[in-house]
């Protein structure tokens, strides 16, 4: 596994992160989540990335990772659904994070996120002042925001913030042209979520329902060179992207991770492939704008 410093905060991430998003869903069965998130741990995977809104991840995070609480990095996302609470008021950001640690039966949590709160939330300035008492208090160790646009660009450019989350990959070039180089002036750490676009080669024609509509739409248009295969092009693509410290990748298969990790390891695509991919994209978001 290839280890990253994640900017100034002094934690050392794996190059792939374990998206837990999958593993909130019901259907799928305890033990095979028991399974799943120790065989990431296994594989060297030492970044665990949650949110509130990922229905029983937490708790499944706490029930079969607790035991294994200084392996890993752990990561999640607050600012609304809590019982009593108003959504992104300072009052649910502490409330998010105490319910969090009770939930995943730790007493502190590595990384916590605001979760894609706009930039009038950001603004008013009272969710980041909740983050940063939490911070003080020793509940969390990094103060996070994951976003897009001008919201991401506010929080960078707050200098309140330790760490940022933002969507990195072929389809979706605007952060790390336009805001990943501002933060990384700042030594924040980056995170890039969406790493394979929801591979949208998946699908024949443009999918509806599977959060790759939009994503299927660009990879058609900016019409690049074929590939034998594309998870391992959109893979390294983000992976080794300028900036990018680790990338969150969600998966309910051990053999998908395993398989994921072999393409790391392959290193950087040809330079002359990763220039072509940012012109297309570039010429593809000229043309919207």
């Amino acid at each position: 596994m290839i280890y990253r410093e994640l900017g100034k905060t002094g934690l050392k991430v794996s190059a792939i992160g374990f998206g837990a998003g999958e593993i909130g869903d019901y259907s799928i069965s305890d033990s095979e989540v028991d399974k799943l998130l120790n065989a990431a741990l296994d594989l060297g995977i030492n970044l665990i990335d949650t949110a509130r809104g990922y229905y029983a991840s937490e708790e499944r995070i706490g029930r079969f990772l607790s035991h294994r609480r200084n392996e890993f990095i752990l990561s999640t996302k607050v600012g609304y659904g809590i019982e009593g609470y108003d959504d992104w008021t300072y009052e649910i950001i502490l409330a998010g994070i105490d319910e969090a640690l009770r939930v995943m039966k730790t007493d502190y949590i590595d990384i916590v996120h605001l979760h894609s709160c706009d930039i009038n939330v950001l603004k008013k300035g009272e969710v980041t002042e909740a983050l940063l008492k939490a911070k003080q208090m020793g509940k969390i160790r990094v103060a996070a925001y994951s976003g897009e646009n001008d919201a991401l660009e506010h929080a960078i450019n707050s200098d309140k913030f330790d760490s940022i989350m933002t969507s990195v990959n072929i389809c979706d070039q605007y952060s790390l042209n336009n805001l990943i180089p501002m933060a990384k002036q700042k030594d924040l750490g980056v995170i890039a979520k969406r790493p394979i676009a929801n591979a949208p080669w998946r699908f024949v024609e443009r999918p509806v329902g599977n959060y790759a509509e939009e994503y299927w739409l660009r990879w058609k248009e900016m019409n690049l060179p074929e590939s034998e295969n594309w998870l391992d092009t959109f893979l390294r693509f983000s992976i080794y992207a300028d900036g990018v410290d680790s990338a969150i990748i969600g998966s309910t298969n051990v053999n998908h991770l395993q398989t994921d990790i072999q393409i790391i390891e392959k290193g950087p695509l040809n330079p002359a492939l990763t220039n072509y991919i940012k012109t297309s994209f570039n010429e593809y978001w000229m043309g919207l704008i």
